[in-house]
């Protein structure tokens, strides 16, 4: 084989993936937003999971990027990981597709789709011409590609080495070893089974030596969502469970058919005289009889990954994040992401409402009777909210300077602020705690009248902090007038409670210092009743902001 060959190969291999990958970047720029609204409409019906799937990664042209994105869904809390499993095997089956394409053999135009597709890029200045200019010009690109790669390895022959190696891959352990490695190394089974196509259409493999690569193929594209689950919850890992689990048994079902019947010359007789075809064809049915194998048992599958990554018991540590994944800005699939990124910032700050609602109703418990252990846990926590808003600032700003192809990150910065009110919300909450541990060392308590007044604002504060725990996005519509009517009547009882004081000190029902202090819990009454309200409005902005962007379902009318 002759250097120029090599190169001419080399060459061909970098159209190849180019190709593919500017075809790719092309469909998710355009189906971009749309990808969450059709995965929205999944239930727990297996067959629409299926469906909705193979309908993605077919539109996307990758079952890498689907995967990576329901291992974002299912961390964020979007997806259950049930649903995960049938978006996983429909995945497998939508990545058929492109070998499916690359079969047909459309060389001849190639050059043509390639000319067509940049003149789209080059000569009209539209995104939505630019993302379908993208993938016309990746189609050709990659086609032509393909046909240099295969003309620059049809030498190989005649090499006896070559022959000698390709030979090997009949054994079952080395071709999907090396399918699998291979694989992994481009993350992307697509294009591996594309370049083995395009081998097979140089002549230099047949269906019988590449098709234990080919399974080996299915298993290696695995390593894309192997990598996009590190640093994220247990379900998210047990989702790459799932893919890897079901790529293993149906690679292993394979093998023993190939292995006990003629399953390769059955497929070659289908297609004789197209080899490209046959390869298809056997990716095509292992990820469909894969797939119907194992539908009728896919909760098993479920079952299977929590077994092998077990719940544990010890797994929460007080300075962690229970929803924020800082992964989902490590990869290159970027559809749904504002999505996950919005869910997983409503997950975290009412995760952290919670925790500024336990400090302030401990904060008032404290007023009624002083104790140490409970004061020094809220301290803790009071450390955690502020870990908490640390955390939401610098997961904003990953959001903010990632431009993704979606307009869901308008909602970014109203959650920084939303997590700026709730850790304004804490401090008031050590203020208070810090005026009950003042009067505890002094040895001096309040009059019964302040402690009836004490009960009552805890009572509000309660109120207002328990309307802002939100289920789901549907609840915002009324929750601005609902709280705005609570903050206003912490507005009148904190008015009337500093008259109430000024009689008592007045009649010297209390002391001075006494009554300074409580004058200052007042004062931290009422400013938490400002930022409920503040996180109210927030609330509401973001609610309307998804709604307009349609990432929430619209209500009739409102």
């Amino acid at each position: 084989m002759k250097l120029t060959n090599i190169f001419s190969m080399l060459g061909g291999l970098a159209l190849f993936l180019y190709g593919m990958n500017m075809m790719s970047n092309g469909l998710e720029l355009a189906a971009g937003n749309k990808m969450k609204t059709i995965l929205e409409k999944l239930t727990s019906n297996r067959i629409l999971g299926v469906l909705v799937g193979a309908l993605v990664t077919a539109i996307i042209q990758s079952s890498s990027a689907t995967t990576v994105m329901v291992v974002g869904f299912v961390n964020s809390g979007l997806m259950s990981l049930t649903s995960a499993v049938w978006v996983i095997m429909g995945a497998n089956i939508g990545t058929t597709i492109t070998g499916q394409l690359i079969a047909i053999d459309i060389t001849a135009i190639a050059p043509l789709i390639a000319f067509i597709g940049v003149a789209m890029i080059v000569f009209f200045k539209s995104k939505k011409l630019d993302a379908f200019g993208s993938v016309i010009g990746g189609l050709g690109i990659l086609f032509i590609g393909m046909e240099t790669m295969s003309n620059a390895m049809v030498p190989l022959r005649t090499m006896p080495e070559f022959v000698g190696l390709i030979s090997k891959f009949q054994n079952p352990f080395i071709g999907i070893l090396v399918g699998a490695l291979f694989t992994a190394l481009i993350q992307s089974s697509s294009a591996s089974v594309g370049i083995l196509q395009a081998l097979a259409k140089s002549g230099v493999m047949t269906l019988s030596s590449s098709i234990y690569v080919l399974f080996g193929q299915n298993i290696g594209t695995c390593i894309t969502s192997v990598l996009a689950s590190i640093g994220t919850s247990k379900n998210a890992k047990r989702t790459t469970i799932i893919h890897l689990t079901f790529n293993i048994i149906g690679t292993v079902i394979f093998v023993s058919i190939s292995m006990l019947f003629p399953f390769a010359h059955l497929v070659e007789s289908i297609t004789p005289n197209n080899v490209a075809a046959q390869i298809a064809n056997v990716h095509t049915i292992f990820n469909v009889a894969t797939t119907l194998l194992l539908l009728p048992i896919g909760t098993k599958l479920v079952d299977l990954a929590k077994m092998i990554l077990p719940d544990d018991p010890e797994d929460h540590q007080h300075m962690s994040l229970k929803y924020l994944d800082f992964s989902i800005f490590n990869n290159d699939y970027h559809i749904g992401t504002s999505a996950i990124a919005n869910t997983q910032l409503f997950n975290e700050t009412q995760h952290m409402l919670n925790v500024a609602n336990h400090n302030v109703k401990r904060a008032f418990e404290l007023l009624d009777h002083f104790d140490q252990e409970k004061y020094e846990r809220l301290l803790k926590d009071e450390e955690y909210i502020n870990y908490l808003n640390q955390q939401i600032i610098d997961f904003t700003t990953e959001v903010i300077s990632n431009e993704f192809p979606t307009e869901g990150s308008q909602t970014i910065v109203l959650f920084l602020k939303l997590s700026s009110d709730l850790e304004r919300i804490g401090d008031h909450a050590i203020n208070i705690a810090s005026r009950a541990q003042k009067l505890a060392e002094d040895d001096t308590h309040f009059s019964a009248d302040a402690l009836k007044e004490i009960s009552i604002m805890e009572s509000l504060c309660n109120n207002i902090l328990d309307e802002l725990i939100i289920l789901d996005y549907d609840e915002f519509k009324n929750i601005v007038d609902k709280v705005d009517i609570m903050e206003d009547n912490i507005d009148k009882t904190q008015h009337q409670f500093t008259v109430n004081q000024l009689i008592r000190l007045k009649e010297k029902k209390c002391s001075t210092e006494n009554s300074i202090i409580y004058t200052k819990i007042l004062t931290d009454f009422e400013r938490i009743g400002d930022h409920g309200l503040n996180i109210a409005e927030s609330l509401y902005h973001i609610r309307k902001i998804m709604k307009q962007m349609k990432m929430i379902k619209p209500e009739i009318e409102e």
